[in-house]
């Protein structure tokens, strides 16, 4: 028997489930057969219904990951188990009182989709103007007509002058039922937004709503590709708007706004409270609290005979144009003046309008931290008002997107390579493109009966931004068998608690980082700084390839080996924030860059270093596997045939020896056994597991035997690539090794492949690079004929050394991967590394800490080192190694 304890990763569970949930499970090889044959028990063993899928296999057909969806639930248990014991009882009546009985019904007709969770139902058109057209809750429409909108400016205008705004809205052209129910239904929504004067066509989208059994709220994930000329075409707003029918007195129609900290805004269209007549305490009390007012007669008639005197208020706006600050505001009609309500610091993101019959609310996530924001009430003083969640403020200064520099100059590669020893920028003219790039936003949609109480708001607006999460502890994925090398936190000797400290400080630098540097902002959020400016006392956001990280050396797999090993849920949601980041904004989804992602650079598509170092799924497939997210599935899926790149853009054109006489050719290909063929491998082998796609499971295997066949194995450094049979040339007997070939996931890859797939003469390659790379000048010229060049990064490629004593029982090895470890990480191996330093004003704009020698290079290869190197050799791990840490007080 299987089982798995699936718990809340804020160790709490939520005070309700109204969205329900879906997390990912992996099970050891050859355990499970189906997911069929899985259970989810509350913790009285019960069985609560539930709905499972595959996500992954093992290579001989069984089980690896599935996909698991609970539904809606007024009592969430603190923990559940995923088990293939059938369930001795089942009971999902209210004695279990954990997860409604209610199926999620798909309805599907030439017209239409109509999905109903049996408490709010909405109806979908497969083509027209309208994501959809109507939500209703129990049966009465609380929203119609949702669509995506969008304003267009040509050009920017500084000083006197004028500039005109087009509007466009999107139009679906095609509809997907990707999960029909009966606990989780999942429809996806594709278009493009349309001039609403014109022919002009944009920004290609899709939707997915996700439903869940007896919900009342319905998740929406909202993903665009920017797709314009950034010399012409700036996006002056993006938005969902829905219309929300209203037929109450003014006085009972209820306006609620969340302002930061887990405040509201608390209002009427006509507000009755504060008026020099008193209509009555009931009367009062009855509109503060959401309430039907008594009728008419009941009221003082100093006041009920005076309402129309009263304004009302139709329009209510909140701007949220930075990280820190927020506008509230409202006016009785368009033409007359705004009202001031009142700032703040950080909004939630959550609005709602809403009346005794019912009413609708909408939450963004990541609300102010994807700034600038901005929630829209409009007509609420008529039948029908409108809502607007901008996901890009118009009232923001318009998205600009062109290159930060004219070119300087650099017309050649030679200059572009100078350019590279002073601001380690790697320019070329026309690369710094963004038209491909992508931003995914995540929304929850609210259907109402009533005006909710203002706790229960509060609520709803907490679990939009911070959607409770159910994940499998570390100690039963490490029993799985997944993501290779590494263990739960072991803090068992003072030498391996000194190590886990520094873990714990460089994560806890990064996440206080993020806030004192406001790493925030639309294109910006998720993503961390390269290098650091210790003169200037900032991040060197200014200086080319020392800016923006764009995932070099790996951070996104430092973060997700934390979390895998912690289940902290401050590292899970840092790592969510960085996966959806990376992996939409850094990589190109159209366009002749497809599937690929750009170099590091002061705007995150800036770099002409377009590689699959970048957008490989092994940064993304831990998210995608953990959370059973289809947007991931989406970025996966895009690089399927991402090895069609080396035919159109060669990633080492401007340094590549043979440069005279290389040229793309489809029977032969130029593709480095490092970065390259690990992005590669990392995605065949993502492909294989998720679709069993023969293509993938070819060329991963064919090309893992054309390295084993290789003279020199992974110290060839490059092979010649077959597109057509998608193998590598086995003729090449050069020596070329490369500092960076193995930091960008190609350790974690190979290792998973070793223990996945049988290949004695791979796993020999494997094996040599991993002896030899560390070795003596003098032991690698014994084996090779030569001694190496190109060995740096000697505290990262510890961990080569770590697996090659792991797999042959070397206790020398052992001790020269943790020499290796101490001794090279210059910017990381010494106390001061660790010590936060605080600088005040007036030298800095406002207190910030500094660790002045940490980057996120030395960070990201220090996180995984002391990570692999613990779970291969740690019973080696000599006390000096893990000094104490200690930091003083700031």
């Amino acid at each position: 028997m299987t089982q798995a304890r699936i718990s809340w990763i804020d160790d709490e569970p939520p005070v309700r489930l109204s969205s329900g949930t879906t997390w990912g499970v992996p099970f050891q090889r050859n355990t499970v057969q189906d997911a069929a044959a899985l259970t989810v028990l509350d913790p009285n063993g019960k069985a609560v219904p539930a709905q499972a899928w595959p996500l992954a296999t093992w290579p001989d057909g069984s089980l690896k990951w599935a996909g698991i969806a609970l539904g809606a639930t007024d009592h969430p248990a603190p923990h559940y188990d995923v088990t293939t014991q059938p369930p001795a009882t089942y009971d999902a009546g209210p004695a279990a009182a954990v997860v409604t009985s209610t199926e999620v019904t798909v309805t599907e007709t030439e017209q239409s989709v109509t999905v109903n969770t049996g408490t709010v139902e909405m109806v979908l058109y497969r083509t027209g103007p309208s994501l959809f057209s109507e939500l209703r809750r129990d049966g009465e429409v609380v929203a119609r007509d949702g669509k995506l909108v969008s304003l267009l400016q040509r050009g920017v205008q500084e000083g006197a002058g004028s500039t005109t705004r087009d509007a466009f809205t999107g139009h679906t052209t095609s509809i997907t039922v990707e999960q029909h129910g009966p606990v989780r239904a999942v429809i996806r929504i594709e278009g493009q937004h349309r001039a609403d004067a014109g022919e002009r066509q944009w920004l290609p989208f899709s939707v997915r709503f996700y439903f869940y059994a007896g919900a009342r709220n319905v998740r929406m994930m909202h993903s665009f590709i920017w797709d314009g000329d950034a010399d012409q075409d700036f996006l002056a707003g993006l938005g969902v708007q829905f219309t929300i029918p209203l037929a109450s007195e003014l006085h009972d129609r209820h306006i609620r706004i969340a302002g930061a900290d887990g405040g509201f805004l608390v209002e009427a269209v006509r507000g009755l409270t504060g008026l020099r007549r008193d209509p009555g305490e009931a009367v009062r009390a009855a509109q503060m609290a959401g309430q039907p007012t008594p009728p008419l007669s009941q009221w003082s008639p100093l006041v009920s005979e005076r309402l129309h005197l009263i304004p009302s208020w139709n329009d209510y706006t909140l701007a949220q144009l930075m990280a820190d600050g927020f506008e509230l505001r409202k006016r009785t009609a368009s033409g007359h003046g705004w009202v001031g309500i009142s700032g703040g610091t950080r909004s939630a993101g959550f609005s709602s309008i809403s009346d005794p019959r019912g009413g609708f609310g909408v939450g963004v996530r990541d609300f102010w931290q994807s700034h600038p924001g901005q929630l829209d009430i409009r007509d609420a003083a008529t039948d029908n008002a409108t809502m607007t969640a901008w996901l890009y403020s118009p009232e923001a200064q318009p998205m600009d997107l062109r290159f930060y520099h004219d070119g300087l100059g650099q017309n050649t590669f030679e200059d572009q390579l100078e350019a590279l020893e002073i601001t380690y920028e790697d320019y070329e003219p026309g690369f710094g493109n963004p038209r491909g790039i992508a931003r995914t936003h995540e929304l929850t949609l609210f259907a109402y009966d009533s005006t909710p109480s203002t706790e229960s708001l509060a609520a709803d607006a907490q679990a939009a931004s911070a959607p409770p999460v159910l994940q499998p502890s570390p100690s039963y994925l490490h029993s799985a068998g997944v993501f290779g090398d590494w263990d739960p936190v072991d803090r068992s000797t003072p030498a391996r608690a000194a190590l886990e400290d520094k873990l714990d400080f460089l994560f806890d630098f990064y996440q206080g980082q993020t806030e004192q540097r406001r790493w925030y902002g639309f294109w910006n959020y998720g993503d961390v700084m390269h290098t650091y400016d210790s003169d200037r006392h900032v991040w060197r956001y200014d200086v080319g390839g020392y800016a923006w990280d764009n995932s070099e050396l790996s951070p996104d797999l430092w973060l997700w080996y934390m979390y895998l090993r912690t289940g902290r849920a401050d590292v899970f949601r840092f790592a969510e924030a960085m996966t959806r980041h990376t992996g939409e904004v850094d990589v190109y989804h159209l366009g002749p860059w497809r599937g690929l992602g750009s170099r590091h650079n002061v705007q995150h598509w800036g770099c002409s270093a377009k590689q699959l170092r970048i957008s490989t799924p092994a940064y993304r497939r831990f998210y995608y596997y953990l959370t059973a997210d289809e947007r991931t599935g989406d970025l996966l899926t895009e690089l399927v045939d991402s090895d069609q790149n080396f035919l159109g853009l060669d990633p080492v054109r401007k340094v590549r020896p043979d440069a005279d006489t290389y040229r793309p050719d489809r029977g032969a290909l130029g593709v480095g056994l490092g970065t390259d063929w690990g992005s590669l491998a990392a995605t065949w082998l993502t492909d294989w597991e998720r679709t069993g796609n023969p293509r993938s499971r070819d060329r991963l295997l064919g090309t893992m035997a054309d390295i084993g066949a290789l003279k020199y194995g992974f110290l060839t450094g490059e092979a010649l690539y077959d597109l057509d049979k998608g193998r590598f040339d086995v003729g090449r007997e050069a020596i070329s090794v490369s500092h960076l070939s193995a930091v960008f996931g190609l350790v974690e890859i190979c290792s998973e492949l070793v223990s996945l797939v049988p290949d004695a003469a791979f796993e020999r390659a494997w094996m040599q690079y991993c002896r030899l790379f560390l070795a003596s000048p003098q032991e690698q010229a014994e084996e090779v004929g030569q001694p190496l060049a190109g060995i740096y990064l000697t505290q990262a490629h510890s961990r080569l050394t770590a697996y090659a004593a792991a797999k042959l029982g070397s206790a020398g090895l052992a001790s020269l991967a943790w020499e290796s470890f101490a001794e090279g990480g210059e910017n990381l191996n010494h106390a001061e590394a660790f010590t936060l330093k605080k600088i005040l004003p007036p030298y800095v704009l406002q207190p910030v800490d500094e660790a002045p020698t940490v980057s996120t290079n030395d960070t990201a290869q220090f996180g995984l080192a002391v990570i692999q190197n613990l779970a291969l050799i740690g019973a080696h791990l000599p006390s000096a190694t893990g000094a104490p840490l200690e930091v003083p007080a700031s």
